[in-house]
């Protein structure tokens, strides 16, 4: 396993929020990424280091803009109101959010 040397990494005091996985958000959701998971082999760290690299923080709002047919991968998320990337289901379960208002959760 690869440590969590940052500190909105799993097994921060952001532990104690209520944090879905981002694609578990419906299309149309806006959420705030409140953590990023701890990568689980080398691979994982590879992708959270991207999702850094492109803006994926702690603080950042998010909304799922667009997913593809019957709810697979990817997900079209934009994050901070100006960028959209698409994410694969293995990237976008890496950033916990704190959705807001009513209704962000999938059914």
């Amino acid at each position: 396993m690869i440590a969590a040397s940052a500190p909105f990494l799993s097994g921060s005091v952001l532990d104690a929020v209520d944090a879905l996985p981002l694609n578990a958000l419906r299309q149309g959701a806006r959420a705030t990424i409140v953590r990023l998971g701890a990568p689980q082999d080398e691979g994982e760290h590879e992708v959270l280091l991207r999702l850094i690299e492109i803006g994926f923080l702690p603080g950042e709002t998010v909304r799922v803009v667009a997913r593809a047919a019957g709810g697979r991968e990817p997900v079209a998320v934009r994050l901070g109101g100006q960028s959209t990337f698409a994410l694969r289901r293995r990237e976008a379960e890496l950033v916990r959010v704190q959705p807001e208002g009513e209704g962000g959760e999938t059914a």
